[in-house]
C-alpha cells in the first residue's frame, strides 16, 4: 500500500454494497466490503449468507498524489450514494482499522451468527402449534429444528421447520 493515499469510507444504496464495489473495482478502485457469515430463514429453511459488516458502508483506497485517479466518478456510480465526509473533507478511516478487519475476516466467515441458539425462547408462528412459546433445541441440518413445548404439563420436543419460529419477543 502506498504512502501517498487513503483509506475513505463509501455510502451506498440499500442493500447494494455489492453492485457499488463491483462497480468501483471496474473502475480500477481499490475496495474493500468487509463481510460477515450470518444465519437467516429464508423460504422456511436455514441458509448461511454472506452480509456486510457494515450494511450501506465500503472502504475505497485513494491516492492523493497529483497523478492519481479522479475521485469525481465515486458520485455517480451504480449502487453508489456519496463519499463520506465531515463537512467538506471526506472522512478518512485509519488503515489500522482496516488492517485489523481484515484480520477478523476470517473468524467472522468461519463463526456464523445464529437465527437461534440454543435455550433461546421462540414462538411459533406457524402450523398446529402457532402461538406457542417453545425453548430452541437445536438444528438438525437447514430443513428442521428441534424445540421444546410444554404440553400436558411436561416437555416435548418437536420437530419444525425454521420459517415456523420467531425469536420470543422481550
Amino acid at each position: 500500500m502506498s504512502v501517498s493515499g487513503h483509506w475513505y469510507l463509501i455510502h451506498t444504496k440499500p442493500r447494494q454494497e455489492a453492485v457499488a464495489l463491483e462497480n468501483l473495482e471496474r473502475q480500477g478502485y481499490r475496495c474493500f466490503l468487509p463481510l460477515m457469515r450470518r444465519e437467516k430463514v429464508a423460504r422456511g429453511r436455514l441458509r448461511l449468507v454472506d452480509e456486510p459488516l457494515f450494511p450501506r458502508y465500503l472502504f475505497i483506497w485513494l491516492e492523493s498524489s497529483l497523478h492519481s485517479q479522479s475521485w469525481t466518478p465515486i458520485r455517480s456510480t451504480r449502487g453508489v450514494t456519496r463519499l463520506v465526509t465531515f463537512g467538506k473533507e471526506p472522512a478518512r478511516v485509519p488503515a489500522v482499522l482496516i488492517e485489523g478487519i481484515e484480520r477478523q475476516q476470517e473468524a467472522l466467515a468461519q463463526a456464523p451468527q445464529r437465527v437461534f441458539a440454543p435455550g433461546d425462547g421462540v414462538l411459533i408462528v406457524d402450523g398446529p402449534f402457532a402461538g406457542i412459546e417453545a425453548i430452541y433445541q437445536e438444528s438438525d441440518g437447514e430443513r428442521r429444528v428441534m424445540v421444546l413445548i410444554e404440553l400436558m404439563n411436561r416437555q416435548v420436543k418437536v420437530p419444525l421447520e425454521p420459517g415456523q419460529l420467531t425469536p420470543r419477543p422481550g
